[in-house]
């Protein structure tokens, strides 16, 4: 999988003077073009949109001072409709104008071409099931919050502690499946998944019950879902589980994800300290 990625990042560095087509990237990669986009994320540690406006910027800065074109027909080469707006954006990665940057010479700022390898770090396995559901929902209260990649997620941690205990025991009285228990759903995420972005949070039960009138529901289609169990310091150990699933499990299994909630059971310890955890993700397989 690894090789095909970086199959696709070739192909997309001989055309960064050209319109992003993420469905070539994805053909050539042999996935979905939603899970080429996640996967990047994971692997890159940014989002594709972020990595390709770097590229860019870091080749036209090379071209402004080799002085062979003009300011503004390295803007139009790189998708700038104007050379106002191709100087903001040189701007705000270099720190100094196009302009500036060739009168003076000046030291610009490079983002390095990336390229994927798989490195395998101690003798440790991960535990992960893969379960078939029928269609279900989930029913609960839903919160729009922002995205937070390391460390507690204020807004969620104060949306949780806004329930009532008597809400939260009449909605968790309609659980009657798997993921069993009291569940952090996530979706609508933003394609990019970048720090700040914001998703859908509830926090609800998986059932077949209906939702009462002042509960809110999520329909869930049935799917495939891979299942992963983790313990460890909280939340810490958590938001390596995510990382985890797609920058080991994915690379070296024949699965990609697939649009759909992210679900996450989790059990504090006394202190809060330390949790044990289930994640489950909406994958399919990877037709060869």
């Amino acid at each position: 999988m690894l090789e095909r990625l970086n199959q696709a990042l070739e192909h997309l560095e001989s055309h960064l003077d050209q319109p992003v087509d993420v469905a070539e990237l994805a053909r050539i990669a042999v996935m979905s073009e939603y899970h080429f986009r996640r996967l990047f994320s994971a692997l890159a540690g940014l989002s594709l949109s972020e990595y390709v406006r770097r590229r860019r910027l870091t080749v036209a800065g090379a071209e402004v001072l080799a002085g062979e074109r003009t300011l503004l027909e390295i803007a139009i080469r790189y998708g700038y409709g104007s050379g106002e707006a191709f100087a903001r954006a040189f701007r705000a990665v270099h720190g100094v104008g196009p302009g500036t940057a060739r009168r003076e010479g000046a030291a610009l700022r490079s983002q390095p071409r990336i390229s994927f390898r798989l490195v395998v770090e101690g003798s440790s396995s991960m535990e992960y099931r893969v379960v078939q559901k029928e269609a279900f929902r989930i029913v609960g209260k839903r919160a729009r919050v922002p995205l937070v990649h390391e460390g507690m997620n204020p807004a969620i941690a104060d949306f949780i502690r806004g329930i009532a205990p008597e809400e939260l025991d009449r909605f968790s009285a309609l659980a009657d499946q798997e993921p069993a228990g009291v569940l952090g759903v996530s979706v609508n995420l933003d394609p990019s998944r970048a720090e700040g972005t914001e998703l859908d949070y509830y926090h609800g039960v998986a059932t077949s019950a209906a939702a009462p009138d002042d509960l809110d529901a999520l329909e869930v289609p049935a799917g495939t879902w891979a299942v992963f169990a983790s313990s460890g310091a909280f939340p810490q150990a958590l938001q390596y589980l995510w990382r985890d699933v797609f920058t080991q499990w994915f690379p070296a299994n024949p699965y990609q994800s697939r649009p759909g909630p992210e679900i996450l059971r989790t059990r504090l310890s006394a202190d809060a300290t330390e949790a044990d955890a289930e994640l489950w993700i909406p994958v399919e397989r990877i037709r060869s």
